[in-house]
């Protein structure tokens, strides 16, 4: 499992690598709403998925097929049932990767 920070910004763009391939990640916090979105990107910024809503506790790539994302799954880990602004931040909740062996 990796442990991914989500920067204390409404939106960002961080670069990742994973099983040698570069990727980005966008986070974006929707304040009208108040929950996160994340996006993954190519690393030459081609959106693969964008504007998945974060939820806790469920994987977050699980509904996609692109055979360009990574071999895994990203995901949340919070004992909240929502994810609110500072909650990355505060230690509140956790932004993972997890590799497809990890899952099996």
């Amino acid at each position: 499992m990796i442990y991914i920070g989500v920067p204390d910004m409404n939106d960002s763009i961080s670069n990742i690598t994973i099983d040698g391939t570069e990727y980005k990640l966008r986070f974006t916090y929707n304040e009208t709403f108040d929950y996160w979105n994340f996006g993954i990107y190519n690393s030459k910024g081609f959106p693969l998925v964008s504007m998945i809503k974060i939820v806790p506790n469920f994987p977050l790539l699980f509904p996609y097929t692109n055979v360009d994302l990574p071999d895994g799954d990203f995901g949340c880990i919070s004992d909240l049932s929502k994810i609110g602004r500072n909650d990355f931040v505060n230690s509140l909740a956790d932004f993972v990767y997890i590799p497809r062996s990890d899952l099996e």
